[in-house]
């Protein structure tokens, strides 16, 4: 992967390098579990996506002057994502049958399996951050702090919380701070986990570290609104998953609270203040800036 201010060949890259990553570990589950569910972790782990998480921790890496061989590192960061995506796509969760263009985990084999193969994407993603990081030298004191800062976002107070405050508000009169602040834990977490993790792998300090933070937590709330806004204007052949789903199960959405011009208007603000907390780091944040940039312009 070259370096490239270029978001769009930065995100091929990365998906590329990332898919070969994430083949590679699907093939070890398979050979670990056998069928289904070996099966089924490693469909989840090829499913096409975006791999928006892996750009940000490589893209932060860089910015920080990182020059290892970071791709499995941030490949880690997707499998924990995957895992979501397996749970929240369960009939007990947002009973989606489609995700990424794919039937979804438990469509394609069946519930326990999925349910079964989510659970078992946890610790093999740590198993993906240990080599991660392994491969680039890191200290284990270092290892031991991303491995905090990566399952503190995916956990009981980040992920798991947003997804329990989302489950909570269907049907029911949520205010618009209630509302960021469920999408800063179930959305934004792991987004501006994965930015602080290619910080930390680059050896930055601790001010450094909590400004890049902030940046990636309100890129991870722009993200959430766009994605709200998508699933109120976009097709599944657009998106790749069921849209309509918020209005269908009466979710509340950053649409339903500020209607689509509202929304897109306030991504835009957030990615705003997502760069601002860029401006004063001695870095070169221009592909951090882009990323944020493609965040709001999407269309899928």
């Amino acid at each position: 992967m070259t370096s490239t201010a270029d978001w769009a060949e930065f995100l091929a890259a990365t998906r590329t390098a990332v898919n070969r990553v994430l083949v590679d570990w699907g093939s070890r589950a398979v050979e670990r579990y056998g069928a289904p569910v070996g099966e089924a972790i490693a469909y989840s782990l090829e499913s096409p996506g975006k791999r928006l998480r892996p750009a940000l921790v490589l893209a932060g890496y860089r910015a920080l002057g990182g020059a290892g061989d970071a791709v499995e590192l941030a490949a880690a960061v997707e499998v924990v994502h995957s895992y979501s995506l397996v749970h929240d796509d369960l009939p007990c969760m947002d009973d989606d049958d489609l995700r990424r263009g794919r039937p979804t985990t438990h469509r394609q084999f069946d519930v326990r399996t999925a349910m079964e193969a989510g659970f078992r994407m946890v610790p093999l993603s740590y198993e993906v951050l240990m080599a991660g990081g392994a491969r680039l030298g890191l200290p284990p004191d270092r290892l031991s702090r991303m491995g905090v800062e990566l399952y503190r976002a995916a956990g009981a107070g980040g992920m798991i919380r947003g997804q329990v405050l989302d489950l909570e508000s269907e049907g029911k009169a949520v205010s618009l701070e209630e509302l960021i602040d469920m999408h800063r834990a179930k959305t934004g977490a792991l987004i501006a986990a994965s930015v602080v993790l290619g910080a930390l792998a680059a050896g930055a300090d601790d001010a450094v570290v909590e400004s890049i933070r902030d940046f990636g937590s309100e890129v991870g709330l722009a993200f959430q609104i766009v994605d709200d806004v998508l699933d109120a204007t976009m097709s599944s052949e657009q998106l790749g998953k069921t849209p309509g789903k918020d209005a269908a199960q009466r979710k509340a959405n950053f649409v339903a609270a500020l209607g689509v011009e509202g929304a897109t208007a306030a991504a835009r603000r957030y990615a705003g203040l997502a760069v601002d907390h860029l401006r004063d780091l001695p870095i070169d944040s221009t592909l951090l800036e882009d990323l944020a940039e493609f965040v709001v312009s999407r269309r899928s």
